[in-house]
C-alpha cells in the first residue's frame, strides 16, 4: 500500500464522517471502499469508529438502501479480503446497541464465511477482549432470529468435525475455587490461592511439547449476570487485578444463587451453551466443594463424557478419602492445594511433568506472601502444602 495514499483515503474518510452525511457524503463512501485494494481496506477499517460509519449511513424509505449496500459490501461481497481483526471489528460494532435482522444476516455471513483452523481464531478473538459482549453474548442473546442462531451453530459443528483443535478450554469457578470467598475459613478472606495462577496456565499450555495457545480461560460462576453486563464486566476487571490475563466470564442468574442444585443447573446450562460455541476444543473444569461443583462436574462428564477430559475440585469441607476415592473413579478429582491438583492433572493427562514443578515453585513462593490471621493458620497451611510437595517431588525430582 502506498503510505501517502493510503493516508489521504483514511483522511476522507473521516471527513466525510464529520458532521451530517447526506446521501451525497454516503455514496462518496461507499465508492471509497469498494474501490480500495484489499490492504487499504483493512487499514481503513482499522482506523475508523465502525459503529459510527453503520450508524452514518442510512436506508432511506424512499431513495437508496446505503446502510444495506454497506454492510452487505463489507460483510460478504469483500469479507473474504479481510482479516481476522477487521472481521472481529465488523462484528463488535454489529453486536454494539440492538442487532436488527440486518445486522444478525450480515453476523451470519460473517462466521460462515470462515472454515477450519480460521473459524476457530475467530471465535476466540471474539471472546478476547476481556468485557461481557462475548460470543455467548452475541449468539445466544443478541441474535434473536432462531435460524440465524441455528445456521452458525451447525457451521461451528462441521467445522469442528473437519479440524478438532486438540486442545482444552479451561474452566474455573471463582469463590473457595480462585481465592477465598464463601465457605474457606483456611486462608484470610479474598486470598487467591498458592499456586492457582499456574495451575491455570498449565492447563490451558497443555501436556504436549509445544504449548496450546495462550488465553483459554473461562470463568463459569454462579454469580448473577445483569442485563448489562456490569456485574459481569466488574468481576473480569477484578480478575485482572489478582493476575488474571485474557479470560471469558460466563455468569449466572439472581434467581439461582440460592441452592446447590440450582447453581448447578445454572452452571451447566451456560455450560451446554459454551461447547455448542467450541466444540473442537476439549474441556477441563476447576470447582471446590461448598457450592454444586461436584454436582455440576459429574453432569458434565455424564452429558459430554467425549468432551470433558477431567474435573479438578478444590476441597472446602473436609470431604473423607473413602468419598474423594469414590468420585475419582469417575474424573473427578479432589485436592487441598493447587501442588495437589497439579498432580492429579498430570496423572489424567492434562498437563506435561515440568508443568507440576513449575505450580509447585509458585505455590510455594505464593504461600510466603500470605497474610495469615494467625501463626496457627499459616503452619496448617504450610504442612498441607508440604505433603503435596513430597507427591510432586516423586514425579518430578527437581522440585
Amino acid at each position: 500500500m502506498d503510505p501517502t495514499a493510503g493516508a489521504r483515503k483514511l483522511q476522507t474518510l473521516r471527513s466525510l464522517m464529520t458532521g451530517h452525511t447526506d446521501r451525497n457524503d454516503e455514496r462518496r463512501i461507499l465508492d471509497l471502499l469498494e474501490g480500495a485494494t484489499a490492504v487499504e481496506l483493512n487499514h481503513l477499517l482499522l482506523n475508523v469508529d465502525l459503529s459510527a460509519l453503520f450508524s452514518d449511513v442510512d436506508d432511506r424509505v424512499v431513495g437508496p438502501n446505503h446502510r444495506t449496500e454497506l454492510l452487505e459490501l463489507l460483510c460478504v461481497k469483500r469479507a473474504p479480503e479481510l482479516g481476522l481483526p477487521v472481521r472481529a471489528a465488523l462484528v463488535f460494532a454489529l453486536q454494539k446497541g440492538v442487532t436488527h435482522e440486518l445486522a444478525e444476516r450480515m453476523l451470519r455471513a460473517l462466521f460462515l464465511g470462515l472454515r477450519s483452523r480460521e473459524l476457530t481464531d475467530f471465535k476466540n478473538l471474539l471472546d478476547g477482549r476481556g468485557n461481557s459482549h462475548d460470543l455467548q453474548q452475541l449468539l445466544f442473546h443478541d441474535v434473536d432470529d432462531e435460524h440465524i442462531r441455528q445456521d452458525i451453530l451447525a457451521h461451528i459443528r462441521q467445522e469442528a468435525e473437519s479440524a478438532p483443535s486438540g486442545e482444552n478450554k479451561v474452566l474455573s469457578d471463582i469463590d473457595d475455587t480462585f481465592l477465598a470467598n464463601w465457605k474457606d475459613t483456611r486462608y484470610p478472606p479474598k486470598t487467591v490461592y498458592p499456586g492457582v495462577l499456574q495451575f491455570y496456565r498449565e492447563l490451558d499450555r497443555g501436556p504436549g511439547i509445544i504449548p496450546g495457545r495462550e488465553g483459554d480461560l473461562t470463568f463459569i460462576s454462579a454469580r448473577p449476570r445483569d442485563p448489562l453486563g456490569f456485574i459481569e464486566d466488574r468481576t473480569l476487571a477484578t480478575l485482572r487485578e489478582h493476575g488474571v490475563g485474557p479470560a471469558v466470564m460466563l455468569s449466572g442468574a439472581f434467581t439461582h444463587l440460592l441452592g446447590n442444585a440450582r447453581i448447578a443447573a445454572m452452571k451447566f446450562e451456560n455450560f451446554s451453551r459454551y461447547v455448542q460455541l467450541y466444540p473442537e476444543y476439549g474441556f477441563v473444569f476447576t470447582g471446590d466443594s461448598g457450592q454444586g461443583d461436584v454436582a455440576f462436574g459429574e453432569r458434565m462428564l455424564q452429558e459430554h463424557p467425549e468432551s470433558v477430559r477431567a474435573v479438578f475440585i478444590h476441597d472446602v469441607v473436609d470431604t473423607p478419602e473413602s468419598v474423594r476415592q469414590k468420585w475419582r473413579d469417575q474424573r473427578i478429582f479432589f485436592f487441598d492445594t493447587y501442588v495437589g491438583a497439579a498432580v492429579e492433572a498430570f496423572e489424567v493427562g492434562v498437563i506435561a511433568q515440568d508443568g507440576v514443578a513449575r505450580v509447585a515453585r509458585a505455590a510455594q513462593e505464593d504461600i510466603g506472601r500470605v497474610p495469615f490471621d494467625s501463626e496457627a493458620q499459616r503452619q496448617a497451611r504450610l504442612d498441607e502444602l508440604a505433603r503435596d510437595l513430597l507427591r510432586a517431588q516423586a514425579l518430578a525430582p527437581l522440585i
